[in-house]
């Protein structure tokens, strides 16, 4: 199975929404998405704004009202096969944590950006040259578009994904602007990379 983590900061409003996104996005496919945050939030549920942003956009309703936030620790940046996060200084406190890590940490609209470039068929011949393994198919695909950084600069701002937390509905609605979009950018890499099981 392949393995996807996003992060943020209290796992209550932008990486809980994120994965609900990819599970109900992904269903059908063996994986794994998970998320996690950098802050301790003691098992605080989603906000009520973001539980609402995730039905708009298709989640499953239990998915969203069950959710409760965990802290990410060090021994979970080891195993996922892509790792989201939702802005530049997330990124950069991971890679302090796993500098091994940098080819699969992306800013979640970092990732839909250089994924962005890439056609269908480059994606699905970089999955196809490592055999059928799912997790090493999608480690494949990530590599790839990791191999575009540097080649179109771009306003690094445009990377992050705004915090809503304590903030109206307006907020977290410019907030799902962000990372609706990109999450479209991820499952089409995934859904590439991985064949249904």
């Amino acid at each position: 199975m392949f393995e996807i983590l996003t992060v943020c900061t209290g796992n209550v409003c932008r990486s809980p929404l994120a994965e609900v996104l990819l599970r109900a996005a992904l269903a059908g496919l063996p994986g794994w998405v998970h998320s996690a945050g950098t802050y301790d939030m003691g098992g605080a549920p989603m906000t009520s704004e973001a539980q609402r942003l995730a039905l708009l956009h298709g989640a499953a309703g239990d998915a969203a009202a069950s959710h409760r936030s965990q802290s990410l620790y060090d021994q979970d940046l080891h195993s996922p096969d892509l790792i989201l996060v939702m802005t530049r200084g997330h990124r950069r406190e991971l890679l302090d944590l796993v500098p091994a890590r940098l080819r699969s940490v992306f800013t979640i609209r970092e990732f839909a950006r250089l994924a962005a470039k890439l056609s269908d068929a480059q994606l699905a011949a970089a999955a196809a040259q490592v055999g059928p393994d799912p997790s090493a198919r999608l480690r494949a695909a990530v590599a790839l578009v990791a191999a575009g950084r540097g080649m179109a600069p771009a306003d690094p701002t445009e990377d992050d994904v705004i915090d809503p937390y304590r903030q109206g509905w307006d907020t977290y609605q410019l907030t799902a602007g962000q990372l609706v979009p990109a999450v479209e950018q991820v499952v089409r890499v995934v859904r590439l990379a991985v064949p249904v099981a």
